[in-house]
């Protein structure tokens, strides 16, 4: 029987950008080396996993274990649950550069291509690559958690202005979720691990920095096309990369580790709205002049839409707030 994945994906639209628009992408080329590619870090300047963890190569490194291990035992299941779920995220990064590597226009079309969408693409792929390592070698050295478990949920997980929109959005997203759980391991008393949780915060502060700044050269260039696809993927709701996220067992993991995530205040439906109303002042969406009149409805549809979300959090706000247990 030839292998199939176990989760599947809504239907995709193909290579939906006219040639007027690729053009829009390649015009952008040289903005996009003085304006983004100022956002990645040399690699000798970036920390590495291995500056926040025992040294293998230590005579003290089965100290330092231990010593992370009584750390970890003060923390709780459900912290774990949410620690769990940021590494599994992290983890996909092969999803998301073959995601970035389907977008007209800026796709990576050698795997080495001069262009400054490829270099920013590869480059930005390496930079992320350190927080799955980071939290896949705490969390193993923890032994609070289901390592094989967790092996097998990421292996089973594994258009450009909806690309971007959507990144931007996601980068924003798990820098807040990375920055509440450094706060609670701190609250926890673990304050290595709160340090490496706020150092990955730190690097998705720079990439939606960068994320963002494309956008808004986008709503400068195309206002019309760029607000008709924030609108499109808001409809479609901005799913976290890890909503596919299957163990071989739970059908219902992911909404199990969200509900988890909005009971602790690590990421929630506030936060939601909260990114939404920050990307439209961001892109001064209510100020934009000219659109057609589907531009206009998409406007008054993304400038409505945080409200909506605020008011809908406040009635589901009760399901969040009872106890789910999530094996890990």
């Amino acid at each position: 029987k030839p292998f199939t994945p176990p989760r599947e994906v809504h239907q995709q639209v193909l290579h939906s950008m006219p040639p007027q628009k690729i053009e829009i992408f390649k015009s952008m080329e040289g903005w996009a080396e003085d304006n983004i590619l100022v956002h990645l870090k040399p690699v000798e300047k970036c920390w590495q996993a291995q500056d926040f963890l025992p040294d293998p190569a230590s005579d003290g490194f089965m100290e330092q274990v231990e010593e992370l291990r009584a750390r970890a035992k003060e923390i709780p299941d459900d912290y774990f649950v949410v620690l769990v779920g940021d590494m599994i995220t992290e983890e996909a990064l092969p999803t998301y550069q073959t995601m970035l590597n389907t977008l007209d226009g800026v796709r990576d079309e050698t795997g080495a291509s001069p262009t400054s969408w490829a270099i920013w693409t590869r480059a930005w792929t390496a930079e992320e690559n350190r927080h799955g390592d980071l939290l896949h070698q705490y969390l193993y050295l923890s032994g609070r958690v289901d390592m094989r478990q967790i092996q097998k949920t990421i292996q089973y997980l594994i258009g450009p202005y909806l690309g971007f929109i959507y990144t931007s959005f996601q980068e924003r997203a798990t820098f807040i979720s990375h920055g509440n759980t450094a706060r609670h391991a701190k609250e926890h008393g673990d304050v290595k691990l709160a340090q490496m949780c706020g150092i990955i915060a730190a690097d998705e502060k720079r990439h939606e920095t960068a994320y963002t700044k494309i956008v808004e050269k986008l709503f400068e260039i195309d206002p019309d096309g760029t607000v008709l696809a924030f609108a499109d993927m808001m409809r479609k709701k901005i799913s976290m990369p890890a909503h596919l996220m299957y163990d071989g067992r739970d059908d219902n993991l992911f909404e199990n580790f969200s509900a988890v995530a909005q009971r602790l205040g690590v990421y929630t439906a506030k936060d939601y709205a909260d990114i939404l109303e920050f990307l439209v002042g961001r892109w001064k969406v209510a100020d934009l002049t000219g659109l057609s009149g589907e531009g206009r409805k998409a406007q008054d549809y993304v400038c409505g839409l945080a409200p909506r979300i605020r008011r809908l959090e406040e009635r589901n706000s009760a399901r969040a707030k009872e106890s789910v247990n999530v094996p890990f």
